[in-house]
């Protein structure tokens, strides 16, 4: 072949040959890492810091408006999908690098440095006081936060459902309803009276009843489980 073909490596490598020597190179990169590293660190002792409330001063020219969410659906959110809405610092997962890379592009975009994070995830993520997906948020003011990061696999798609009866003390008390009805209709015919009337099924739906919510009772003050509306922002188990 008479061409010989071009490394562009080289080819590059000698433009910048031109313009920098090969310590002032080292000094400038030894630089700019030691500024990341000093930015990571500081930002990861953000993000640990049980912070009070505190307003980031966006530039909202430079929002994305579908990251933008007010608490009343952050709050609407949580309580249907039994999530909570804490400080990062109870957070026990590890916050993603992903995240950590989206932070430093914001406070480069805005020239600000983040604080007062929040996550919503399940509370089994959070380390709670006695007494399947994490979605990271910054506060900008007025009740609005930014979502900055979302990592983790996707809720399961019947969570809605299966935490439906911890909604409230009515959606508890008519799934023990629905429940003691159904066992209710399990029970064989003559089992308690050679005559089936209506006045026997209603008995046993009566025992079976107060059985199930004794049960759901007992669960419920044993684990100290309380409904979604008052956990969602609590930091106790």
């Amino acid at each position: 072949m008479l061409f010989k073909r071009i490394n562009i490596a080289t080819k590059l490598a000698k433009v910048r040959d031109k313009s920098i020597s090969e310590e002032e190179l080292l000094a400038s990169v030894y630089a700019l890492l030691e500024k990341d590293n000093e930015r990571e660190k500081r930002i990861q002792q953000s993000l640990s810091n049980n912070s009070r409330e505190i307003i980031n001063d966006f530039n909202f020219d430079l929002l994305e408006t579908k990251n933008i969410f007010h608490i009343n659906q952050i709050r609407e959110t949580c309580i249907d999908y039994r999530l909570r809405f804490l400080n990062t610092s109870y957070f026990k997962g590890d916050i993603p690098l992903a995240a950590i890379n989206k932070i430093k592009k914001l406070e480069e975009l805005h020239d600000i440095e983040i604080q007062g994070y929040k996550i919503m995830a399940p509370s089994k993520l959070f380390r709670l006081e006695d007494k399947d997906d994490p979605l990271l948020f910054a506060p900008i003011g007025n009740d609005y936060f930014y979502l900055i990061h979302k990592w983790g696999k996707d809720l399961h798609p019947f969570r809605r459902i299966l935490v439906w009866p911890f909604k409230n003390i009515i959606n508890l008390a008519l799934l023990v309803v629905l429940m003691s009805y159904a066992v209710s209709l399990m029970v064989p015919d003559g089992l308690f009276s050679k005559n089936n009337s209506a006045a026997e099924f209603w008995i046993i739906f009566f025992f079976m009843f107060k059985s199930i919510a004794a049960i759901v009772i007992f669960y419920g003050f044993a684990l100290g489980k309380n409904f979604n509306p008052a956990i969602w922002r609590s930091k106790y188990l």
